[in-house]
């Protein structure tokens, strides 16, 4: 896949176009690739995905606390993970949010990608202030000689799947449904660093601590993971705890993981968390050896998730 990072020098030929923030690149975003692409292959022309950084919800919104899925480069990887022949990644500032509608339509779907055809979503907007609605899109389509498909809302469980959608599950900690809407396991990623040692000298457990990169967290709690170490290119199984500790009173948020079957060193080694299900509320413990009590049965519940798991993980990174 073509990545294009901004659009001063554009020039593209026969493209069919769908524009948005692709925030997570879950089923929804998926099924308007797949239409892209179809229609792409039809006109002999190129499929195209033009998207935004940063959301434009953090330049325009600066006070709204959104919290993205999946970090820029990720998103473009998952993109090109579809088949997409060419990314166009627009800097989102505010000079670009004062672009009207037609002026978008003309100056950059037509002049820049001589677009023919624009596939969006049921809630598409666009322009300043977006007053840039579908029904003006096919309006201007009829003017400037593209056609516009818009697809309806992808639906799962019953829910509209949405970048809402998945971000209010990972919340709630309810990761199997994330999965569900995204197509893959929920990752954070980050490098291992030092932590207080209790896993491994007090518990029995030792455990690989990061700092991640990723916006959206889980909600706290315990979680049967896949974990996958950079530098092996493996893939192991896990039980990863995100939380304060509050057996041991720490003020701090840590997140760790416990590799089974593993005890090699990963301090300053890069790995990816896959989360596959929540097994339990972090909770206080009377005594370390409570604790670690618990976490052998922690262990045997997510022997018993990954007995049936079928999950797909995302392992580009």
């Amino acid at each position: 896949m073509q990545v294009i990072r901004g659009i001063e020098k554009l020039e593209v030929e026969n493209t069919v176009i769908t524009i948005g923030n692709f925030d997570g690149v879950h089923r929804g975003h998926q099924k308007i690739f797949e239409f892209v692409k179809r229609k792409a292959k039809l006109i002999n022309g190129k499929s195209v995905v033009v998207t935004f950084h940063p959301h434009p919800i953090k330049v325009l919104f600066k006070e709204h606390p959104l919290k993205l899925i999946t970090t820029t480069e990720d998103k473009l990887k998952l993109i090109e993970k579809c088949g997409i022949d060419i990314t166009v990644l627009i800097p989102f500032t505010p000079t670009f949010a004062q672009i009207e509608a037609e002026d978008f339509v003309r100056d950059i779907l037509i002049q820049k990608f001589n677009a023919k055809w624009v596939i969006v979503g049921y809630d598409y907007k666009f322009g300043k202030g977006r007053k840039g609605d579908r029904d003006l899109l096919k309006t201007l389509g009829n003017l400037y000689g593209f056609k516009v498909k818009v697809l309806k809302a992808y639906k799962r469980k019953g829910k509209i799947l949405s970048s809402t959608a998945v971000r209010n599950a990972l919340k709630e900690g309810n990761v199997r449904e994330a999965n569900l809407f995204l197509g893959r396991a929920y990752h954070i990623d980050g490098e291992v660093t030092k932590g207080f040692g209790r896993g491994s000298s007090l518990l029995g457990y030792p455990t690989a601590n990061i700092l991640p990169i990723q916006e959206i967290i889980p909600k706290e709690g315990v979680y049967a993971v896949k974990v996958t170490i950079k530098h092996l290119s493996k893939t192991f199984r896990g039980v990863a705890n995100i939380g304060k500790n509050p057996t041991f009173n720490n003020e701090s948020l840590s997140y760790e993981v416990h590799i089974l079957d593993f005890n090699e060193n990963l301090l300053g080694k890069s790995i990816r968390i896959h989360f596959i299900a929540r097994i339990r509320d972090e909770k206080k413990f009377s005594s370390p050896e409570e604790l670690k009590q618990s976490i052998a049965m922690d262990i045997k519940e997510a022997k018993k998730v990954f007995s049936k798991d079928k999950t797909k993980l995302f392992l580009n990174f």
